[in-house]
């Protein structure tokens, strides 16, 4: 938890570092290992029990390395399969630009069941997003909508074409949003402890690249470590 704190102090000062600049090392690279046929993810419908489309919207660009996602698959997710408990997740994306084209729509899962049931999402948008919201379990296990819209401090997403960098900090019941230099959200009242991380697919052509974890939980989320 220290080491989460000059993180939240730089966040009142200005652009901060990323997580993943400031120690680069204990990070696992979700795409290095996943080759043409994204092994160790998995595609779910949105919402669950939809069937999926036949044909995936999702590869990986031989080029480049990019997570893409074309878009016209349907409305569904990613999702690691690996279950976690407290970690950060870094993710870099950017959509295509369309000419004439609004309101760009995607997202980033974290704590979400496997099913996509209960889900916290970081919103990603055209200039737009940068919090927090969901279908998350509150007393007796029933689903409430959280959306932290209103709490966002300052917009900070870039318009289409552009990368974009969300970190998504779980520590215990805490869930922090860090948006291309700063903290943007947070939450402290997840009831979820694990889940799974993902990444939505929602009608628009968006490319993903530097899809990491960290465990801060002293765990190992599988292939692809870097130890630093």
């Amino acid at each position: 938890m220290l080491g989460l704190l000059p993180w939240l102090c730089w966040a009142n000062q200005g652009d901060a570092p990323s997580a993943l600049e400031r120690d680069p090392g204990g990070w696992t690279d979700l795409l290095a290992h996943a080759g043409p046929q994204l092994e160790g993810w998995t595609r779910g419908s949105i919402p669950p029990g939809r069937p999926l489309n036949p044909r995936s919207q999702w590869s990986l660009e031989a080029a480049t390395g990019h997570l893409v996602c074309a878009g016209d698959g349907g409305h569904e997710w990613l999702r690691w399969d690996k279950e976690l408990g407290d970690f950060i997740f870094h993710v870099e994306w950017r959509f295509t630009p369309v000419p004439g084209k609004r309101g760009y729509n995607s997202g980033v899962y974290a704590r979400n069941s496997s099913d996509a049931r209960i889900w916290h999402q970081a919103q990603t948008g055209d200039g737009s997003g940068g919090f927090l919201f969901g279908d998350t379990p509150v007393a007796e296990k029933k689903l409430q909508r959280i959306n932290l819209s209103k709490q966002q401090r300052g917009s900070r997403v870039k318009p289409a074409g552009e990368w974009n960098v969300f970190e998504i900090t779980c520590k215990g019941k805490d869930m922090t949003l860090w948006v291309n230099g700063a903290v943007t959200t947070q939450w402290h009242d997840c009831q979820v402890p694990r889940g799974y991380v993902g990444l939505e697919a929602e009608g628009y052509r968006i490319e993903f690249r530097n899809v990491k974890v960290k465990p801060l939980d002293g765990t190992s989320p599988g292939a692809g470590e870097s130890k630093g």
